[in-house]
Protein backbone atom coordinates (compact mmCIF):
# COMPACT_ATOMS: atom_id res chain seq x y z
CA UNK A 1 0.00 0.00 0.00
CA UNK A 2 0.93 3.42 -1.04
CA UNK A 3 1.67 5.87 1.97
CA UNK A 4 0.99 9.34 1.68
CA UNK A 5 3.48 11.93 3.44
CA UNK A 6 2.46 15.62 2.84
CA UNK A 7 5.00 18.36 3.46
CA UNK A 8 4.34 21.26 6.11
CA UNK A 9 7.07 22.71 4.08
CA UNK A 10 3.91 23.75 1.52
CA UNK A 11 1.91 24.76 5.11
CA UNK A 12 0.94 27.99 5.98
CA UNK A 13 2.99 28.39 9.49
CA UNK A 14 0.98 31.01 11.04
CA UNK A 15 -1.59 28.34 11.72
CA UNK A 16 -0.27 25.13 11.45
CA UNK A 17 -2.67 23.14 13.79
CA UNK A 18 -5.52 23.75 11.04
CA UNK A 19 -3.02 22.95 8.14
CA UNK A 20 -2.24 19.56 10.35
CA UNK A 21 -6.07 18.76 10.68
CA UNK A 22 -6.37 19.89 6.64
CA UNK A 23 -4.08 16.47 5.77
CA UNK A 24 -5.29 14.28 8.75
CA UNK A 25 -6.04 11.30 6.38
CA UNK A 26 -2.57 11.35 4.98
CA UNK A 27 -0.88 8.53 6.52
CA UNK A 28 2.20 10.21 7.77
CA UNK A 29 3.38 14.32 8.03
CA UNK A 30 6.69 15.21 6.54
CA UNK A 31 8.92 17.35 8.47
CA UNK A 32 11.87 19.15 6.95
CA UNK A 33 14.72 20.29 8.92
CA UNK A 34 16.97 22.54 7.76
CA UNK A 35 20.31 24.14 8.69
CA UNK A 36 21.50 26.60 6.14
CA UNK A 37 24.15 24.92 5.81
CA UNK A 38 23.64 21.54 4.57
CA UNK A 39 20.91 23.13 1.97
CA UNK A 40 20.16 26.99 1.87
CA UNK A 41 17.24 27.68 3.53
CA UNK A 42 16.53 27.42 7.22
CA UNK A 43 13.08 25.84 8.13
CA UNK A 44 12.25 24.90 11.64
CA UNK A 45 13.88 23.20 14.86
CA UNK A 46 13.22 20.71 17.61
CA UNK A 47 11.01 23.21 19.39
CA UNK A 48 8.41 23.39 16.56
CA UNK A 49 8.55 19.30 16.17
CA UNK A 50 7.89 19.05 19.61
CA UNK A 51 5.16 21.66 19.39
CA UNK A 52 3.66 19.86 16.51
CA UNK A 53 3.50 16.36 18.45
CA UNK A 54 1.47 18.33 20.83
CA UNK A 55 -1.22 18.95 18.65
CA UNK A 56 -1.37 15.31 16.62
CA UNK A 57 -0.87 12.05 17.06
CA UNK A 58 0.11 11.32 13.18
CA UNK A 59 3.17 9.78 12.31
CA UNK A 60 6.05 12.60 12.12
CA UNK A 61 8.71 11.66 9.63
CA UNK A 62 11.48 14.02 10.42
CA UNK A 63 13.77 14.83 7.58
CA UNK A 64 17.26 15.84 8.93
CA UNK A 65 18.56 18.12 6.05
CA UNK A 66 21.42 19.74 8.34
CA UNK A 67 25.30 19.03 8.59
CA UNK A 68 26.55 16.62 11.04
CA UNK A 69 23.12 15.23 11.77
CA UNK A 70 23.68 13.18 14.53
CA UNK A 71 24.25 15.59 17.13
CA UNK A 72 20.35 15.92 17.14
CA UNK A 73 18.88 13.05 17.15
CA UNK A 74 18.17 12.32 20.65
CA UNK A 75 16.48 15.77 20.45
CA UNK A 76 14.29 15.53 18.18
CA UNK A 77 13.21 11.92 19.18
CA UNK A 78 12.59 13.49 22.49
CA UNK A 79 10.54 16.25 20.43
CA UNK A 80 8.39 13.42 19.27
CA UNK A 81 9.61 12.22 15.78
CA UNK A 82 8.39 8.77 15.03
CA UNK A 83 11.06 8.80 11.91
CA UNK A 84 14.42 10.27 11.52
CA UNK A 85 15.73 10.61 7.65
CA UNK A 86 19.47 11.38 8.04
CA UNK A 87 21.60 12.42 4.42
CA UNK A 88 24.60 10.26 3.89
CA UNK A 89 26.21 13.40 2.60
CA UNK A 90 25.67 15.09 5.73
CA UNK A 91 28.54 13.45 7.61
CA UNK A 92 31.23 11.01 6.86
CA UNK A 93 29.92 7.04 7.46
CA UNK A 94 31.26 5.73 10.67
CA UNK A 95 29.01 9.25 11.79
CA UNK A 96 26.08 8.13 9.74
CA UNK A 97 26.24 4.96 11.20
CA UNK A 98 26.63 5.66 14.98
CA UNK A 99 23.67 8.06 14.06
CA UNK A 100 20.94 5.27 13.41
CA UNK A 101 22.40 3.42 15.99
CA UNK A 102 21.43 6.44 18.39
CA UNK A 103 17.94 6.19 16.83
CA UNK A 104 17.36 2.92 17.76
CA UNK A 105 18.60 3.63 21.40
CA UNK A 106 16.22 6.12 21.25
CA UNK A 107 12.96 4.09 20.17
CA UNK A 108 12.71 5.73 16.85
CA UNK A 109 12.62 4.68 12.92
CA UNK A 110 15.89 5.00 11.18
CA UNK A 111 16.45 6.07 7.33
CA UNK A 112 18.89 7.23 5.25
CA UNK A 113 18.47 9.98 2.81
CA UNK A 114 20.15 10.30 -0.78
CA UNK A 115 20.75 13.91 -2.88
CA UNK A 116 20.01 13.57 -6.60
CA UNK A 117 23.87 13.41 -7.20
CA UNK A 118 24.28 10.47 -4.67
CA UNK A 119 24.33 6.73 -6.46
CA UNK A 120 21.93 4.04 -5.54
CA UNK A 121 24.94 1.93 -5.01
CA UNK A 122 25.68 4.05 -1.54
CA UNK A 123 22.65 2.51 0.63
CA UNK A 124 24.53 -0.21 0.83
CA UNK A 125 26.53 -0.37 3.65
CA UNK A 126 23.77 0.77 5.52
CA UNK A 127 20.95 -1.41 4.85
CA UNK A 128 22.64 -4.46 6.71
CA UNK A 129 22.31 -2.04 9.55
CA UNK A 130 18.36 -2.88 9.16
CA UNK A 131 16.83 -0.06 8.01
CA UNK A 132 13.36 1.31 8.15
CA UNK A 133 13.59 3.80 5.31
CA UNK A 134 15.81 4.93 2.29
CA UNK A 135 14.58 8.10 1.30
CA UNK A 136 15.38 9.29 -2.19
CA UNK A 137 15.35 13.31 -3.25
CA UNK A 138 14.20 13.67 -6.70
CA UNK A 139 14.71 17.46 -6.22
CA UNK A 140 18.00 19.27 -4.94
CA UNK A 141 16.94 19.68 -1.06
CA UNK A 142 16.33 22.97 0.37
CA UNK A 143 13.32 24.36 -1.09
CA UNK A 144 9.72 23.23 -2.26
CA UNK A 145 7.73 23.24 -5.30
CA UNK A 146 10.58 22.18 -7.85
CA UNK A 147 10.79 20.41 -11.01
CA UNK A 148 10.52 16.27 -10.51
CA UNK A 149 13.77 15.10 -12.08
CA UNK A 150 12.86 12.12 -14.02
CA UNK A 151 16.73 10.98 -13.75
CA UNK A 152 16.42 9.65 -10.68
CA UNK A 153 13.73 6.56 -11.45
CA UNK A 154 16.57 4.38 -12.37
CA UNK A 155 18.24 5.49 -9.26
CA UNK A 156 14.48 4.37 -7.59
CA UNK A 157 14.69 1.42 -9.12
CA UNK A 158 17.76 0.03 -7.98
CA UNK A 159 17.56 0.51 -4.58
CA UNK A 160 14.53 -0.75 -4.48
CA UNK A 161 16.18 -4.04 -5.83
CA UNK A 162 18.29 -3.61 -3.04
CA UNK A 163 15.83 -3.29 -0.61
CA UNK A 164 14.05 -6.88 -1.85
CA UNK A 165 17.27 -8.53 -2.07
CA UNK A 166 18.98 -7.07 1.64
CA UNK A 167 16.28 -5.34 3.38
CA UNK A 168 12.88 -6.39 2.98
CA UNK A 169 10.40 -4.66 4.72
CA UNK A 170 12.60 -1.17 4.29
CA UNK A 171 10.06 1.60 2.86
CA UNK A 172 11.37 3.64 -0.01
CA UNK A 173 10.09 7.24 0.38
CA UNK A 174 10.62 9.65 -2.79
CA UNK A 175 10.89 13.44 -2.10
CA UNK A 176 10.37 16.18 -4.46
CA UNK A 177 8.17 17.16 -7.72
CA UNK A 178 5.63 14.71 -6.39
CA UNK A 179 1.88 15.06 -8.33
CA UNK A 180 -0.67 13.25 -9.70
CA UNK A 181 1.59 12.01 -12.77
CA UNK A 182 4.71 11.81 -11.23
CA UNK A 183 3.29 9.72 -8.35
CA UNK A 184 3.04 7.20 -10.89
CA UNK A 185 5.91 7.16 -12.21
CA UNK A 186 7.85 6.58 -8.94
CA UNK A 187 5.55 3.73 -7.38
CA UNK A 188 5.39 1.80 -10.70
CA UNK A 189 9.77 1.91 -9.95
CA UNK A 190 9.54 0.46 -6.77
CA UNK A 191 8.50 3.32 -4.30
CA UNK A 192 5.91 3.05 -1.34
CA UNK A 193 5.78 6.33 0.68
CA UNK A 194 5.40 9.61 -1.22
CA UNK A 195 6.16 12.77 0.04
CA UNK A 196 3.64 15.87 -1.61
CA UNK A 197 3.93 19.08 -0.30
CA UNK A 198 3.03 21.71 -2.88
CA UNK A 199 0.63 19.01 -4.43
CA UNK A 200 -1.47 18.67 -1.38
CA UNK A 201 -1.42 22.05 0.24
CA UNK A 202 -2.06 24.03 -3.22
CA UNK A 203 -4.92 21.53 -3.50
CA UNK A 204 -8.63 23.51 -3.43
CA UNK A 205 -9.46 19.69 -1.48
CA UNK A 206 -6.24 18.33 0.13
CA UNK A 207 -8.33 15.20 0.95
CA UNK A 208 -9.08 14.14 -2.04
CA UNK A 209 -5.69 14.84 -3.52
CA UNK A 210 -3.86 12.91 -0.66
CA UNK A 211 -6.63 9.89 -1.78
CA UNK A 212 -5.82 10.39 -5.63
CA UNK A 213 -2.42 10.14 -5.06
CA UNK A 214 -2.56 7.15 -2.79
CA UNK A 215 -4.46 5.59 -5.70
Amino acid sequence: MVKIAPSILSADFCDLDREIRRVSTADWLHVDVMDGMFVPNITIGVPVVASIRKHTDMFLDVHLMVEKPGRYVEAFAKAGADLLSVHLEADLPPAIHDALRAMEDNGVKKAIALRPITSAEAVLPYLEQGLDMVLVMTVEPGFGGQKFMTDQLSKIRAIRDYIDRYCPGCDLEVDGGVNLETARLVTEAGANVLVAGSAVYGAADPAAMIAALRG
